[in-house]
């Protein structure tokens, strides 16, 4: 399946619908708790078994921001512009496992990482087996002495039911920077 064929993600610049009524507390904690483990896999650098989080017909996309005037109608994040990422599960793979070879330059001293997941928001999706949750997060990396940045952005996820958890159906991430200062983007979001 091309990512023409899955469905698209969110890029325009809704105004957010107010909830319905209280969340489930019990969704939320569950939702929570998926998102919190993901970050200690990455943060941990446990990309192949971060990969266990994933659906089959996961799609991942981060699109490169565009700075834009107030009154552009075009938002200032598209589709059709330039993405950082654009996978699925088998160039998320391919990329997990380059991370976890020995012989990776990038990670020659090993990245060290941690990242924060905030305001975390679940509301239904267009079935019952799936939520979809909104989030922010500020991301550290540090490399060798002096090589080390901060990225922060939101992300818009869609995630399938699977057993008493979830699995990542669909993920955009939406960074804050224009320009990225880092040598390299080999992170997950």
């Amino acid at each position: 399946m091309s990512h023409s064929d899955k469905p698209p993600l969110t890029l325009e610049r809704d105004v957010p619908v107010r909830p319905a009524g209280p969340p489930d507390p019990a969704l939320h904690f569950a939702v929570q708790q998926f998102l919190f483990f993901e970050a200690r896999l990455l943060d941990g650098g446990f990309y192949i078994e971060w990969l266990d989080l994933l659906t089959e017909d996961v799609h991942y996309f981060m699109p490169q921001i565009q700075n834009r005037l107030t009154r552009d109608a075009t938002h200032q994040y598209s589709r059709s512009a330039i993405a950082y990422f654009d996978d699925d599960l088998r160039s998320l793979s391919l990329r997990a496992k380059k991370l976890n070879d020995p012989f990776a330059w990038t990670e020659m001293p090993p990245t060290r990482q941690s990242r924060l997941v905030s305001n975390i928001e679940v509301e239904p999706a267009d079935s019952p087996e799936k939520v979809k949750v909104h989030s922010t997060f500020v991301h550290h990396r540090g490399v060798g002495e002096d090589d080390e940045y901060y990225m922060s952005g939101r992300r818009e996820d869609v995630l399938r039911r699977d057993g008493y958890s979830f699995r990542l159906a669909r993920r955009l991430v939406l960074i804050d920077q224009h320009v990225l200062l880092a040598n390299n983007l080999n992170v997950f979001f």
